[in-house]
Order: C-alpha cells, then sequence, then structure tokens
C-alpha cells in the first residue's frame, strides 16, 4: 500500500481507475516480465506510502512467516518477513488473499508468488482505505514450526497524538500519495503497521460486543475519557487516536467471542494481525485473545419529577413493530417506567407501521403502538396515550415497507393533548396567534412536509400540550442519517460528510419554525427533541439554535457525560434535546441503558428533560 516516490500522472489515473472496481491489480498482460531479477521483500512491496509501489505487478518468492490464517469471510493468511528493513514507515507483513480455505499453518516459512493489488473493503465509492495484498498466489512451504516475528506492541506510548495528516487538495483531499510519517500521525502509524503482527496489553474496552462478533479498546485510558468508562468524541479534531477494534481468528464455532460493555478490560495480551475492514478500519484480529474481566457499570434510572415539574423524554425504539418479540416490548416498556420513570410526555422514533418491513401498502401503527402502551401499562406505568401522524408509504425512508414515523406518548393524568384539526401526512401545520398566546393550525400536524429537505425522510411532529394551564409546544424529529458518509479512517483527510447537507437543511426548516411560534408569543415554551443524528458541536446542532431560537440542552451536562450512542468506540451525541429561551431552568439527564452494553433494546439511549413551565 506504500510506495517510495510519488505516483505519476499515468499510474495514479491507472490507480483511480482500479480504485473504482474496489481492487487494484493489474491484468496478466500488463503484469508480464515484471519480475525483478532481484528478491522481492515484503517491505518492497508496501513501500512508504499508502499504495504499493509494485501495484500490478506479478512477485515472486516473496518470503515470510505464517502468523495469521482466515478461514472464513476473506478467506486467506497473513505473512511477515522475520529481516526488517529497519524503516518505520515499510510494513514487514502483507495479506495473501487465497479465496479458498488456506493450507498453510502459523509459523509455516513459506515462498509466494502472485499479483500485488490494492483491495478498497466496501469498494471505492466508501471513502475507505486498500489493503495491500498478494492475490492468485502460488504458495512453497519451506518449513514448519517456525517462531513468530515478535509482535510489535500498540500502547500509549506508540500511538501519536495527531489522527491523521490533511490530505492533498490537488488530488481530491486524498493521503493516499503522501510518504507515511508513523511516527506523525496514527494514521500512519497504524498503516505502517498493516499485516504485521501486532499486540496490545490490558486495555479498556470502549466499544461493546457487537452482533458481528467485535468490540473496540483504548490502549490510551486517559484519552477524553467518558464519566462510565468509554471515549468521548468531543469534536471534529477528537477522534480518539487509542481506538482500536477487536476481532478474533477463530470462528467462532470454535470459539465463542467474549461478551464485554463499556468499562470491562481485555486483560492479557491480545495479538494477531493488523487488519483494515470497512466497519471500523484497522483491527486487531486476534490469534491470542485476552480475557474480560467485567467492570460494575449496570443501567441508569433517572429521577422522577419534582412536583410542578413536566419531564419530556426521547427515545428511538429502534424499528419497533408487533412482529419483534414481546420480551423487546417488554424490556422497552420497562426501561420507559424504571430508567426513565415514566415521563409526562414522551417522543418515539422508529415506531413501525403494524407489520414491520413487510411491503405491502398498510402504514397505520395502532397495533404497534397498542402493544407497547399495554407493556407499559403491565410494567406499573401510567395508561399512556399517543397522537401521529400515519406517513405516505415508502416515503419516509428507513427499512422499505416499515414505514416508521415519530409518535407522542403522553401521560393523560398530567397532561393534556390540544386537539386542533389533526393534519395527515401532506398537511403542513401553521402558526397562529389566539388571544396574544402562539398556537398550531393542526395538532398534530407535520411541520413543512413538502420542503425537499424532507424527501425520503421523517417529517418532524408538532404537538400542543398543556400542564397546570400552561401550554408547551412539542417537535419531534429524527433527521437523516449518516449513511453515505466516509469514515474516520477514510483515505480522504479530513473524511467527506455527503449527509450533512440534508440534515442542515432539516435544522433550518425547524428553526424557522421555531421562529414563528417565538414571532407569535416570545415566551412560548417549546421543545424541540429526536433522533437529530448528529452531534453537539455540528453545523446541524448550530444550524437548529440559530438567532437563540434553541438551546441543546446536553450542552448542560459536563463534556464526560455527553453521548447518547456509542460507535467504533467513540460514544458520541446523537439525540438531542433543545430547548426555547423561555425554558430557563431545567434538569437534563442522558440515560445511559443501551449504547454502551452488549446487551441492547436499542441502539439509542434515551434523554429526559425536566422543568416548570
Amino acid at each position: 500500500m506504500r510506495s517510495s516516490h510519488p505516483r505519476s500522472a499515468a499510474v495514479a489515473a491507472l490507480v483511480a481507475s482500479a480504485l473504482a472496481t474496489g481492487l487494484l491489480a493489474g491484468s496478466a498482460d500488463a503484469a508480464e516480465g515484471a519480475v525483478s531479477a532481484d528478491p522481492i521483500r515484503i517491505h518492497d512491496i508496501q513501500g512508504t506510502t499508502r499504495i504499493s509501489p509494485l501495484v500490478g505487478k506479478q512477485v515472486a518468492d516473496v518470503e515470510g512467516i505464517v502468523t495469521g490464517v482466515r478461514t472464513y469471510g476473506s478467506r486467506g493468511f497473513w505473512m511477515q518477513d522475520p529481516d526488517a528493513d529497519g524503516n518505520d514507515a515499510t510494513s514487514e507483513g502483507v495479506f495473501v488473499f487465497t479465496g479458498s480455505v488456506p493450507t498453510v499453518a502459523v509459523g509455516d516459512a513459506v515462498k509466494v508468488s502472485g499479483l500485488v493489488g490494492e483491495y478498497v473493503p466496501g469498494g471505492a465509492a466508501s471513502g475507505n482505505q486498500s489493503v495491500t495484498q498478494i492475490s492468485k498466489p502460488v504458495v512453497t512451504v519451506v518449513s514448519s514450526g517456525n517462531a513468530l516475528p515478535e509482535a510489535t506492541a500498540i500502547n500509549e506510548y506508540t500511538v501519536p497524538a495527531a489522527y491523521a495528516p490533511a490530505g492533498d487538495p490537488a488530488a481530491a483531499g486524498s493521503i493516499n500519495g503522501l510518504a507515511l510519517e508513523p511516527s506523525r500521525y496514527a494514521l500512519d502509524y497504524y498503516e505502517a503497521l498493516e499485516g504485521m503482527n501486532v499486540r496490545v496489553g490490558t486495555s479498556r474496552v470502549v466499544g461493546a460486543t457487537d452482533p458481528h462478533a467485535e468490540l473496540w479498546v483504548t490502549v490510551k485510558g486517559w484519552e477524553n475519557t467518558a464519566k462510565r468508562g468509554g471515549t468521548i468524541y468531543g469534536s471534529y479534531e477528537s477522534q480518539n487516536t487509542g481506538r482500536l477494534q477487536i476481532q478474533q481468528l477463530a470462528p467462532l464455532a470454535q470459539q465463542p467471542f467474549p461478551v464485554a460493555n463499556v468499562g470491562d478490560k481485555l486483560t492479557g495480551t491480545t495479538e494477531g494481525p493488523l487488519d483494515f475492514n470497512q466497519f471500523g478500519g484497522y483491527t486487531l484480529v486476534a490469534r491470542t485473545l485476552g480475557t474480560v474481566k467485567a467492570g460494575t457499570l449496570a443501567p441508569e434510572k433517572t429521577k422522577a419529577p419534582a412536583a410542578g415539574e413536566l419531564a419530556v423524554a426521547t427515545y428511538n425504539v429502534e424499528n419497533l413493530d408487533p412482529t419483534d418479540p414481546q420480551e423487546k416490548f417488554d424490556n422497552l416498556a420497562k426501561a420507559v417506567v424504571e430508567n426513565l420513570a415514566s415521563p409526562d410526555v414522551v417522543a418515539l422514533e422508529e415506531i413501525q407501521d403494524d407489520n414491520g418491513a413487510k411491503n405491502d401498502g398498510t402504514v397505520s401503527a395502532e397495533q404497534t403502538l397498542t402493544k407497547f402502551t399495554a407493556a407499559i401499562t403491565a410494567a406499573g406505568g401510567p395508561a399512556y396515550q399517543w397522537r401521529t401522524v400515519n406517513p405516505e408509504n415508502n416515503k419516509d425512508g428507513g427499512e422499505p415497507g416499515g414505514n416508521i414515523r415519530q409518535v407522542f406518548l403522553f401521560n393523560p393524568a398530567r397532561v393534556s393533548f390540544t386537539e386542533r384539526a389533526p393534519g395527515d401526512a401532506a398537511t403542513a401545520t401553521g402558526v397562529v396567534k389566539e388571544q396574544g398566546k402562539a398556537a398550531l393550525t393542526h395538532s398534530p400536524g407535520r411541520i413543512d412536509p413538502a420542503n425537499p429537505a424532507w424527501a425520503d425522510s421523517r417529517k418532524p411532529l408538532a404537538g400542543e400540550f398543556v400542564f397546570r394551564g400552561k401550554t408547551v409546544f412539542v417537535i419531534a424529529n429524527h433527521f437523516g442519517s449518516k449513511g453515505g458518509d466516509e469514515g474516520l479512517t477514510s483515505v480522504h483527510q479530513p473524511p467527506v460528510r455527503s449527509s450533512e447537507t440534508k440534515r442542515l437543511l432539516q435544522a433550518q426548516a425547524v428553526n424557522g419554525f421555531v421562529k414563528e411560534l417565538l414571532a407569535a408569543d416570545k415566551n412560548a415554551n417549546v421543545i424541540a427533541l429526536g433522533d437529530i443524528n448528529d452531534f453537539e458541536f455540528s453545523a446541524t446542532a448550530n444550524a437548529l439554535a440559530d438567532g437563540g431560537a434553541l438551546y441543546p440542552a446536553i450542552k448542560s451536562l459536563p463534556k464526560a457525560e455527553r453521548y447518547s450512542y456509542v460507535y467504533q468506540g467513540n460514544a458520541q451525541v446523537l439525540d438531542q434535546i433543545l430547548t426555547s429561551p423561555a425554558i430557563k431552568t431545567f434538569t437534563y439527564d442522558s440515560v445511559h441503558i443501551n449504547a454502551e452494553f452488549s446487551a441492547q433494546n436499542s441502539d439509542h439511549d434515551p434523554q429526559v428533560l425536566r422543568f416548570r413551565p
């Protein structure tokens, strides 16, 4: 993946063309006669940039010791040259793609002939970096039972503090052509170890075991530490260089992957080849896996509102529909009652229609909501009522046929809902002035559903509530997802965040509506909440707050407590509650019950705000 010199224009064009297919490799004709008379070593193949100087060429009798064998997925093996060249920028390891179960074993000394290529996991459109590999190999086992090259230690002293170099503006922000500086940048450091035998010592888990048998640790225990043991992603410049994904080489049928939560420790030594994959970037694929030592983390419980306080919550319930197991309904209901203390108003995101992802035109969610509210009552909670607006079929994104939408649950013993000519999917609610106060034209109603910002996305749901004689406007949101954004380990630095464009327009639409309410009554109690799908420091959040119309209440928390989601070991904010200026005093709680745990009822943590209108 690296070359000693910048690519010529011709080679760069060839590389760009090949990258578009997701695999860089020359044709057999192009490679003819490319074999050098001198022995080719692994570090010659890897070079000193991300793209091999020998890409597209045949190599013969490349020697190494087998350090790992993968018999599933992308089948092949890693080999490493035990005789390093002394250059930290050139990796001594490489992946040999066999396509079928390899016939070599760890400790074999091998000679490999084959085609050098650059494979892009996920394809070039993903923005992922490429993996240098030898494909179509002819493998000769010279001897077996050899000692493995000593594993390179990855720890807080070896990983640089800076994350990545700035991409080359002349190459669309790509870092492919830049010489690696492994002592300066974390991404260069990991890249210079790609394919090599590496190890980490006892490390804190910062991303719980997921359904794909992987977890995340940090080798920098002090780096942006969250209060409960994770690692905070607090800005676009706080990528957290110590994060590393851990998988295992052994098939799951042979060796179950350990279950770990955030704050647990992966103790002892974890050792194996350093890979790069499309779902997290640099990954230690463990030949030897440490032991998980459980921590004491438990799901949080928020306080019930004090007398005179209104409690408003948001909870993404992850595609809830009647075909889900009763256990999911019961667990979510228990969370509403026990962990959220039965809020007066709950904005739900990802409520699916009555037959889930079955794509037959059904849009009603009556059965979903009946089943959920019954489960809440059975768990000892209030008899919640609900209000929503059914979407048009397959117009709001999410799973085809699922028709996810936002829903208001409210406790009629504590709060009332003001019904005003309920709108349908295509009808926009507006703002009018009644007796000197703001009011909605449709309650419940959708905000500006014809706005292109909401194409194939969930339209905001607005409703009027009354608590102790005071009107409170609540706007439930589920902004566009981050799908299509490049990962932090992208070949482009900074990564391309294409999904922000839509969320920015959505935020501007909601902000404009809130400003209409405040123009009608500057003292209006307005709450905008939901799965914003963006960070508290993002342009989206800034657009929502524009002109002081709203305040992201999660900013009232200490930085070590600002998160509702954990992605690739980064604890981050996606779910938010924002308040209008009239709501001067409040208590905010990001209630951590899912994101840090391997066993989840949803992948989001709910948020609760308590205040006196």
